[in-house]
């Protein structure tokens, strides 16, 4: 557990960075902090593992004030993430992720196979270990740098916008991993950004600043976009945080309806038959959809190919939100929702009309239980 006690940074030509914070961060769990450029964020995160001193108020870990403790030994027990990494471009992947054990007294051996452990954790393949950071993907060294803070299985995670310099794509995936990772090893983890979106994605709680670093609310991020504190929160947040609050609504009990589909590598003409109003969906031999396929694509006898499909719908999981639900519904060329389930088989497919019907009957569900 991190305390934060009436904690403020205030710079010698009277710049006020962090001003008068207090801010409970419980054990095993995501705490994000977001807001602003310039609003104390990345200032307060640094506090934590004084890489900036406090000038006045406390940091407590576990009760005891981290000013007692010895900055350099305090750091070695916390795990760091930062924005592109952080890496050392002279060192290898493997020898870079063993970094902090081997400073911590382990054997060159035993750290290093730490380390190979920590990179399939993270979901890299061992033939990179031998790799230099300036060898792989943004996306790889991202999960190099959080090995690397894994290396010494630290209870305590500070994690600086590390994901922010990457595609949206990849930047997507690393969140779901992260999100994988934190469900099996439940470290305590302050997590630094300036995107609402990753903030309610991420957080188990989620503490908003705004500028002169003032704390302006902390809330789970269900209750962030039900009941902002003021003005600036709800600007913050967005005008759209009605939809965004569709995330944390299950998608349990949506009426699926059976959908017609064909295989890849099927006859034009049974795709022709088997369509409805143009439209068929296409799967894998798994039962994974491929995508959509207007039939007026084909020409003559052609079979169903890839490169003919159509790929802009999402697809959403059934055990996922009413939020992923509405948008592959809204998104498909059909008007026709793509719902799977865990392993990615079609189950069935929704109309945006269902899904509002299903979100109406949640809110009135929630307003009965208030």
């Amino acid at each position: 557990m991190i305390e934060f006690d009436a904690v403020t940074k205030r710079y010698p030509d009277g710049t006020v960075a962090v001003d008068s914070v207090d801010l409970h961060v419980p054990s095993g769990k995501i705490t994000v902090l977001v807001g602003p450029s310039g609003c104390g964020k990345t200032t307060s995160l640094r506090m934590i593992n004084r890489m900036v001193e406090p000038t006045g108020g406390r940091i407590l870990i576990d009760g005891t004030d981290t000013n007692t403790s010895d900055p350099a030994t305090l750091r070695r027990g916390i795990g760091y993430v930062i924005q592109h990494a952080g890496l050392f471009p002279h060192r290898t992947v493997v020898d870079n992720v063993a970094t902090v054990p081997i400073l911590l007294g382990w054997r060159r051996k035993k750290a290093r196979q730490r380390a190979m452990e920590l990179l399939e954790l993270v979901g890299l393949p061992p033939e990179l270990s031998d790799r230099y950071p300036s060898q792989l993907s943004g996306g790889q060294q991202q999960r190099v740098g959080v090995a690397r803070a894994l290396g010494a299985d630290p209870p305590i995670m500070l994690m600086d916008e590390p994901f922010s310099a990457v595609d949206p794509v990849v930047r997507e995936s690393l969140q779901d991993e992260f999100l994988r990772l934190q469900q099996d090893l439940g470290k305590t983890i302050v997590f630094v950004t300036h995107d609402i979106d990753e903030a309610i994605k991420l957080g188990d709680q989620v503490a908003v600043f705004q500028a002169g670093g003032h704390l302006a609310q902390v809330a789970t991020p269900p209750d962030l976009l039900a009941d902002p504190a003021d003005d600036f929160v709800a600007g913050f947040v967005g005008k759209d945080r009605g939809y965004r609050a569709l995330s944390f609504t299950p998608a349990d009990g949506l009426p699926l309806e059976k959908e017609p589909t064909v295989e890849v590598g099927a006859d034009a003409e049974v795709a022709r038959r088997t369509s409805v109003e143009g439209w068929v969906l296409v799967l894998d031999d798994a039962r994974r959809p491929q995508g959509w396929l207007d039939v007026s694509r084909l020409t003559g006898e052609d079979e169903v190919t890839p490169t003919v499909l159509h790929r802009g719908g999402t697809v959403a999981s059934a055990t996922g939100s009413l939020r992923g639900a509405l948008d592959a519904a809204l998104s498909s060329p059909t008007g026709r929702g793509v719902i799977v389930d865990d392993i990615g088989a079609l189950l069935g497919t929704v109309r945006p009309a269902q899904v509002l019907v299903q979100i109406e009957n949640a809110a009135a569900e929630a307003e009965a239980r208030h």
